[in-house]
């Protein structure tokens, strides 16, 4: 398929290099230390880089960027969802530091979409200003690939719930003010029925986090625990018991906002740099055939998830449900970064094991860490077994198996 952006577009994405590279201090690019799709909030090189971070981001808002694809009073969307699609890839090539993307992407319009009036007064002026953060609230011990199985349940107590449970693997809710939460309001309704979601404030008595170090050694997730942990009636949205049927399209909401399709470009380019300049046994990375094949498979699998990238923004755009496309988007770009790390590690060697640290190591040390980290990507938002399943059932359909 061609992609071509209109004129409007094409103008959006101008508008954008121009204030991208206005903004950002010109080695920008090397200060953030993640790899392609990283769940684990990796930070920056130096402390003063969080200030210059702070600053850009409230440039951002300032800009009205935050939201993007959120509808207008009118019930029409102010920028297209290629234009937020646009905005994704140009952010995420520059490596550019961006507030609360579960807010902006993921709760904000699942408020416009199944939220009441009120709810959007008091939420969305909030989100859009960048005042409040938000973290996801799905996975439990017992509920991870299976969300149906969420045990965490609400009671009902007067103009409040009460919520008693567990979540894990909890990104960021140590940093966030807010979680959005799917929890059980009805015991005795067949699993995928009776849940509900809420916006549950992280200050709320009965909330305690304990860190969960990730392979890294950094504080990334958590397990959050609830105890008697009173919500407000108002605090629940998109109605009660509609908490799963809400809740695949927020996944898909997640699935097409978090790829960060621009960078895995500015990796690629980073790692074509290294090869092109390196010398093995007196011959440049280069000219060796197996390098060769191996860097032309890869670039053919970024543009591959480039087109699916914007596939699924233009299905978006004609009122089309990417239900299966955002699967096949999300399976791509997980497994394309967890395969690029193992082929930048194949490619440097034992240099590819050194960390930031070392001053031998290539690319600021971001092979290793991507090595270790790429790997929980293919497993948050829905596994990429799952994800297969999705693509198998309802885009070929298979037989459930």
């Amino acid at each position: 398929m061609e992609i071509k952006f209109s004129d409007k577009e094409q103008a959006f994405r101008d508008e954008l290099d121009e204030f991208l590279q206005r903004e950002l201090p010109n080695d920008w690019a090397e200060k953030p230390i993640s790899w392609p799709h990283d769940y684990a909030r990796g930070g920056y090189q130096d402390e003063g880089d969080s200030v210059i971070a702070s600053a850009f981001m409230d440039k951002v808002a300032e800009k009205g960027w935050l939201t993007l694809f959120w509808r207008n009073e009118e019930g029409s969307p102010a920028y297209s969802y290629m234009e937020q699609a646009i905005f994704e890839e140009r952010m995420s090539y520059y490596r550019a530091p961006l507030s609360d993307q579960t807010g902006m992407g993921i709760v904000a319009p699942m408020l416009l979409r199944t939220g009441t009036d009120q709810q959007k007064q008091k939420w969305l002026p909030r989100i859009a200003s960048g005042e409040i953060s938000f973290w996801l609230g799905y996975s439990e011990p017992n509920a991870g690939s299976d969300l149906g199985s969420v045990r965490t349940h609400a009671v009902e107590d007067g103009d409040e719930y009460i919520l008693n449970g567990q979540k894990c693997w909890s990104s960021g809710a140590h940093l966030a003010d807010y979680s959005w939460m799917i929890v059980r309001t009805d015991p005795e309704a067949r699993k995928h029925q009776g849940l509900s979601f809420f916006i549950v404030d992280n200050k709320t008595p009965g909330i305690t986090m304990d860190p969960v170090i990730n392979i890294l050694g950094d504080h990334s997730f958590n397990n959050v625990f609830l105890n008697n942990v009173r919500v407000p009636k108002e605090n629940l949205v998109g109605g009660k018991n509609r908490g799963f049927y809400n809740l695949m399209t927020a996944l898909d909401y997640e699935r097409i906002t978090l790829v960060g399709i621009g960078g895995f470009k500015r990796m690629f380019e980073e790692l074509l740099d290294y090869v092109k300049s390196t010398k093995h046994n007196g011959e440049l990375l280069a000219e060796t055939q197996t390098v060769r094949n191996k860097m032309a498979r890869m670039a053919t699998r970024i543009e591959i998830g480039y087109m699916l990238f914007w596939r699924t923004a233009e299905m978006l755009d004609h009122a089309q449900d990417p239900n299966v496309e955002s699967s096949i988007l999300k399976l791509t770009a997980t497994e394309l970064a967890r395969d690029m790390a193992e082929l930048a590690m194949e490619i440097m060697g034992p240099y590819g094991q050194l960390s930031g640290k070392s001053k031998w190591a290539p690319i600021r040390g971001l092979v290793a860490r991507g090595f270790l980290e790429s790997i929980s990507a293919t497993i948050g938002a829905g596994t990429s077994e799952v994800q297969r399943n999705i693509i198998a059932q309802r885009g070929l359909g298979l037989p459930r198996g």
